[in-house]
């Protein structure tokens, strides 16, 4: 038990050395996603359910982030899209998206991402967001500012919807929820500067961080979607909630993240939907 608090503590106070070690590992696997584009055959596609497609580069991809992973903290646990391995609690868990936005990837249409966050006591601490296409890695953990390729990045300043660009996404699939959706769709279509849906969950949020969104929501989401790029929007500066505002966005399958100075405005045109 000793031993333990001891291996806790040790985690907390060098997260900023488990960070670089984790982004270094992101740039290494995403150097092979990369080196896959355009080679992936039809038939080594697979379909998860409507329009949700997996392949070789995926699971390989989660495989190697494991692997390195479990080297960096031993005796870790992990939460990870692919279910390449076997998902267990623990104090310490890693959350892994192997490659956010695959249909862009088989398509080679930019943006594609690896997404890793880091879970202390069900309170991620660090995550990491590597989109392949720009080499463009955001990383933060906890305490700490975040970052784009070592660079600190902040949330935008807009104060109203009308001057921002909001970003959001489909789920693949039919969903009873859409035509709802589509009503809020619609709404920010008509109020805001622009709307953006970019196919890569984590990739918008890392965007929210570094200014280039005011604002991104979407429903129907996994916490290996939202747990690296929540944390990096937050520690720019930024706010994250659930669709009724509530803290329930990594696990709870809805979010909206913006610079904070927007929040309740999005939350108005989203709550009277039957969401």
């Amino acid at each position: 038990m000793v031993s333990e608090v001891f291996r806790l503590l040790f985690i907390m106070e060098n997260l900023e050395k488990i960070c670089q070690q984790t982004t270094q590992l992101a740039r290494n696997v995403g150097q092979y996603i990369k080196a896959e584009l355009g080679s992936v055959m039809v038939e080594a596609i697979e379909h998860k359910s409507l329009n949700n497609f997996v392949s070789y580069v995926d699971k390989t991809s989660e495989k190697k982030l494991v692997e390195g992973l479990g080297k960096i903290l031993p005796a870790s646990t992990f939460l990870t899209e692919e279910e390449t391995i076997t998902s267990e609690e623990s104090a310490i868990q890693w959350i892994i998206d192997p490659l956010d936005g695959t249909t862009n990837f088989l398509h080679q249409i930019p943006p594609f991402a690896i997404s890793i966050a880091l879970q202390y006591q069900k309170r991620t601490v660090l995550g990491v967001v590597y989109e392949i296409t720009r080499d463009e890695c955001f990383y933060t953990w906890e305490g700490a500012a975040a970052y784009l390729n070592g660079s600190v990045i902040k949330v935008s300043v807009q104060h109203t919807v009308e001057d921002s660009v909001i970003a959001t996404g489909f789920m693949p699939g039919k969903h009873d929820w859409m035509p709802a959706y589509l009503d809020i769709f619609t709404y920010f279509i008509n109020t805001a500067r622009g709307v953006r849906r970019h196919g890569a969950a984590a990739v918008d949020l890392a965007y929210v961080a570094c200014g280039r969104f005011d604002a991104f929501y979407e429903y129907n989401l996994h916490a290996w979607d939202v747990a690296a790029g929540a944390l990096l929007v937050q520690q720019a500066g930024g706010k994250v909630s659930d669709f009724r505002g509530g803290l329930n966005y990594i696990f709870g399958g809805s979010i909206i993240a913006d610079n904070g100075l927007i929040h309740e405005e999005v939350i108005k045109a989203i709550i009277p939907s039957s969401l």
